[in-house]
């Protein structure tokens, strides 16, 4: 619907110095966000608690407010019951990883502005602060307007006019007696086509009973219509009608009855006094809200919390009408084979297509979601036969066979379909979907490509359950490898040291990468067991090296919390060493983000004693976890390495900004390395190497390589060190 806008236009420079106020719990987003907005032109201040919010806000004059939902102590909601009460002269957007649209309902009940939802997009958050500074003085230079004017009857005709909502007055008998400017705007009405008219005739047919009585409300004081959601007809035959969202206007309607004392003194309902207001744009916002909550964005498909909700809807359907449901377990054959070779976005586009080729063969009522990754699962409800499903396969695995024609690569696919009947393969969701999942390992064990109906000898055969039934003849067997993925300095492009990455060379599923199996061995304890293989396998590698002449090169690994839980593990990695006689300053440990937050005791003895026999320490995927300058001051941390996905975010455009930047700020004020990982175009490599990043790593570069191909590599040019060349 289209809104009033006001004639005067705001001063940029105005907008860009408004103070804003940055309340989370975070400290690593506080900062990323406080670089962003500065960068930008914008005033900032923080705060990590809520009762900090609440002080400040008492202390000081804001424009806007950034606002988490999720804090101890106070809460966001609570920070903005204070705005509310306080009746505070600012707007709120809510920045949170709280996606669930009864938080974000309350949030926007209690005068939240707008919404972003974490992790942001840098380009979106700029433009939703723009969109609420503006809102800000637009808002305030009409109230001044407002208040330079002379409590006159032209005031309240201006006041009234230039409400952004639809006010309105009936007689006794539910005739318009007066309507404001606004109803042109909101309905396409003009005034003299609603005055003398009974208010029925704009009301939706679908509102309840109740709506009526909201709309000709009779009573006044506390019991009087507040807030009341209904839909209006908009005006079809006006020449604004084109202009609209819609043919409907949803609104929020305050009313009440107004009286007047007759002659003797006694009080007499004289009419209905009321004023809608235009909440379409902020129910679209809701809705867009819930859409994210419960959908896989990239596919547009219902997510696993979707998913489950229908499953739970299938089940208490089939017990209650003796009915039977299948679940279809599937995932794409090598799929991470594209990702590595043509790149993340390739990948992305691969999702989609296969997402919108199976949703081609499905019924209305049936439910395809995605899990993540290449996995997908799909619910058919109210199935008669076996048949009947085999065949829904059987068209789904034909479909993603067709070649598909990307970006001019023409590729080939395959599925791994695993199939699940209820009741006979589980009564539970639960069940089903653990049954499915080994129905499709056993297509996966047997040549891939075909789908596979589960059966109860899978339950007792642990071989198709998880990887972990045959990881511990794989390190006997000598399955797994280490390969090497060089670091390299963006300034001379030469080679200054290896990430040692794991891989299974799995007999019949062929290269296995760490995120299928990693899991699997710290569940089953086995990571300290294959943490060391990995050391001295390493180890070895860095002997071979020196014994062929290469100049000294540093390895880091990557260390699982797992492993660093080990009151001995410092003591076993030292006397590793000491056994291979190498020096330590060529050995640098990696540890994720996520295992560093909890602060454990154990973790940091372990860092600190490493650390101070010379290996030093990086922190891998930041930005990913949920980052405290606290721990990072505490922890003997050398490096920062900046997750692939922030790097992936960096474009080429001049307006934009990125986490990057924020991160490579934080490591600089602690006086860090930082090290971006994931580059894979030269505008990204200047990009980080501006930012000051000591070290690179990538496709650009390269990808993980053997440990074959890695000592050929540090053979190149020895005179002048191991480099690339790269186009210009």
């Amino acid at each position: 619907m289209q809104s009033k806008k006001l004639e005067n236009t705001l001063n940029a420079e105005k907008v860009e110095q408004s103070q804003i106020l940055i309340v989370d719990d975070q400290l690593s987003l506080l900062l990323s966000l406080q670089a962003l907005l500065r960068i930008n032109g914008y005033q900032v201040e923080l705060a990590r608690t809520g009762s900090e919010a609440i002080t400040k806000l008492q202390d000081n004059k804001y424009e806007l407010l950034l606002l988490d939902l999720q804090m101890p102590g106070i809460d966001g909601l609570e920070v903005l019951e204070f705005v509310r009460e306080a009746k505070l002269d600012l707007e709120t957007i809510v920045v949170s990883g709280d996606t669930s649209f009864p938080s974000i309902k309350e949030s926007m009940r209690l005068g939240a502005y707008d919404f972003i939802r974490k992790p942001y997009n840098p380009e979106e958050l700029l433009e939703t602060v723009r969109r609420g500074v503006e809102h800000y003085h637009r808002e305030r230079e009409s109230l001044t307007a407002s208040q330079s004017l002379s409590e006159s009857e032209q005031f309240h005709r201006y006041i009234v006019n230039s409400s952004p909502d639809f006010i309105y007055m009936l007689d006794t008998e539910g005739v318009f007696t007066y309507v404001n400017d606004m109803v042109e705007d909101l309905l396409g009405y003009k005034r003299n086509e609603l005055l003398g008219k009974h208010f029925s005739s704009i009301i939706h047919p679908h509102n309840a009973a109740e709506c009526h009585h909201f709309f000709r409300e009779q009573r006044a004081g506390d019991r009087a219509t507040r807030s009341a959601e209904m839909r209006l007809l908009v005006n079809q035959s006006s020449d604004l009608v084109k202009s609209f969202d819609n043919y409907e206007l949803i609104i929020e309607l305050n009313a009440t009855g107004v009286y007047e004392n007759d002659d003797t003194g006694k009080r007499v309902f004289i009419g209905t006094l009321g004023s809608a207001r235009d909440i379409s744009a902020r129910k679209r916002s809701e809705e867009h809200i819930s859409f994210q909550a419960y959908h896989d964005l990239l596919t547009q498909l219902p997510n696993r919390i979707l998913f489950d909700d229908r499953l739970n809807q299938a089940l208490a359907h089939a017990r209650r009408n003796r009915q039977k449901f299948a679940i279809l377990f599937m995932d794409l054959d090598r799929f991470k084979l594209i990702n590595d070779t043509l790149g993340h976005a390739m990948g992305d586009l691969v999702l989609q297509r296969v997402s919108e080729r199976i949703l081609d063969y499905l019924r209305a009522e049936d439910t395809l979601a995605r899990f993540g990754g290449d996995e997908f699962c799909l619910l058919l409800p109210d199935i008669p036969h076996k048949e009947s499903v085999a065949s829904v396969a059987e068209k789904i695995l034909k479909a993603v066979r067709q070649p598909f024609s990307i970006n001019n690569h023409e590729l080939y696919l395959s599925m791994c379909v695993g199939i699940a009947i209820y009741p006979a393969a589980g009564e539970t969701g639960e069940t089903l979907l653990r049954s499915a999942d080994m129905a499709m390992y056993h297509v996966k064990e047997n040549g891939k490509d075909g789908y596979c109906f589960y059966s109860d000898s899978m339950k007792s055969d642990s071989h198709f359950l998880t990887p972990e039934h045959d990881l511990s003849s794989a390190i006997e067997k000598r399955q797994f490898q280490v390969f090497f993925q060089p670091k390299v300095d963006p300034g001379n492009h030469e080679i200054v040291g290896m990430e040692a990455l794991l891989r299974w060379q799995h007999p019949e599923r062929g290269l296995l990468y760490p995120e299928d199996f990693l899991a699997a061995a710290e569940s089953s304890k086995l990571m300290v067991t294959l943490g060391i293989w990995v050391l001295r396998t390493v180890c070895e590698e860095m002997v071979r090296w020196q014994q062929q002449g290469i100049p000294p090169v540093k390895v880091s690994l990557n260390v699982s919390l797992i492993q660093l839980k080990e009151d001995d593990f410092a003591e076993h990695f030292i006397q590793i060493l000491q056994e291979f006689n190498l020096s330590s300053a060529l050995f640098a440990i990696e540890i994720t983000e996520r295992g560093l937050n909890n602060g454990e005791t154990e973790v940091v003895k372990q860092l600190r004693i490493l650390r101070d026999f010379g290996v030093s320490v990086t922190i891998d995927d930041f930005g990913r976890g949920h980052s405290s300058l606290s721990y990072l001051q505490n922890l003997p941390v050398n490096t920062l390495k900046i997750d692939r996905s922030f790097v992936r975010e960096i474009e080429e455009n001049p307006d934009r900004t990125c986490i990057a930047d924020g991160i490579a700020m934080m490591a600089k004020g602690l006086k860090l390395n930082v090290v971006g990982s994931g580059v894979e175009n030269l505008f990204q490599l200047d990009y980080l190497r501006n930012l000051g990043c000591h070290e690179v790593q990538g496709y650009l570069y390269s990808a993980a390589i053997s440990a074959q191909e890695a000592m050929a590599l540090l053979q190149n040019c020895p005179a002048e060190g191991p480099h690339f060349t790269l186009p210009h």
